[in-house]
């Protein structure tokens, strides 16, 4: 298991993700993003903005995706 924020996955706070690969953290991530901006909450709102501006490109969006797993992979395991 290993940990990532909310802010490392391009997010606007410090909730944690705790999950045994980057598809699960990134499924707890954007669920969180859901969440948030049924709520309207401003901070998320404006990093979901950022991150469409960024899927405007496929190859900016995989590139980002690619280094958030290689983040991921590199984290060491929760003790």
């Amino acid at each position: 298991m290993k940990t990532m924020t909310c802010k490392q996955l391009g997010g606007a706070c410090n909730q944690t993700f705790t999950a045994n690969t980057f598809d699960e953290i990134a499924a707890l991530s954007k669920k969180h993003g859901i969440e948030m901006f049924q709520k309207g909450d401003p901070s998320h709102l404006e990093a979901m903005n950022e991150m469409q501006k960024m899927m405007k490109s496929p190859d900016s969006m995989n590139q980002w995706m690619e280094g958030k797993r290689r983040e991921f992979e590199g984290l060491p395991e929760n003790k």
